[in-house]
């Protein structure tokens, strides 16, 4: 049972879950459920896999990073991951969901709505047109599997202030693609400052997130046209 995993799971991340959480968690699955059944938002289906590959995972940034009460952009967020888990988990984050596909941030602001979060932005754009406004006004992006390292840096850091961080999700096989990138990080004006493996509770899968601290601002050129960016990776 969904509950049963998350209360499991949160104690094994030695994070507090209430029963507002709990029961918004139970909302979030069930939207993710029924909306799935027309719209291809996640691949993963199920209470349990749900609870673990999508709750869990998401959560478990939160022993990574302090996010309470920080300002948070998910890049390419989808089906709202981490974001929204991760306000659920710890509702003072000032979110923002941005996502390319008008379709996924409608059905956020649906279920934003049967959440009870009036204080969630859910935005439909591409992140390289992101408000100018927005340009190093987060104290985090965080970005889950959206593409390739290098690509992820040059979307993400021009949003984070300097002192920043971004968190990049990925699978554990990703060392190359971390050599890869190590050029893009130092002209955005990042810097590795970890590469964190992290077990899913309750499973025998190991995720990792790569946190980039941002050192310096990124040059004005920076991003560039999507075109440029996937022709030329940095």
């Amino acid at each position: 049972m969904l509950e049963e995993i998350l209360r499991s799971g949160f104690a094994e991340l030695t994070l507090p879950l209430d029963g507002r959480a709990l029961e918004r968690y139970r909302i979030y699955a069930d939207a993710l459920e029924e909306t799935n059944k027309v719209m291809n938002l996640t691949a993963i289906e199920g209470e349990d896999e749900t609870a673990r590959l999508h709750f869990l995972d998401s959560a478990a940034l939160l022993t990574l990073a302090e996010l309470d009460g920080k300002r948070v952009i998910d890049v390419g967020t989808g089906a709202g991951l981490p974001g929204l888990a991760l306000k659920i988990a710890q509702p003072s984050i000032k979110l923002v969901l941005l996502d390319s596909l008008d379709k996924r941030i409608g059905f956020l602001r649906e279920t934003c709505e049967k959440l009870g979060f009036d204080d969630v932005s859910c935005v439909h754009a591409r992140a390289e047109e992101a408000p100018k406004a927005w340009r190093g006004g987060f104290d985090f992006a965080v970005s889950r599997a959206v593409a390739r390292l290098n690509v992820l840096c040059e979307l993400c850091l021009p949003l984070v202030k300097t002192g920043g961080l971004f968190i990049a999700m990925k699978g554990p096989d990703h060392a190359a693609e971390l050599h890869e990138a190590k050029n893009a990080i130092r002209l955005l004006g990042g810097e590795i400052e970890a590469d964190r493996d992290y077990p899913i509770p309750g499973t025998e899968i190991t995720h990792s997130a790569i946190l980039i601290r941002k050192r310096a601002e990124t040059p004005p050129k920076y991003p560039r046209r999507w075109a440029q960016i996937k022709k030329s990776p940095l």
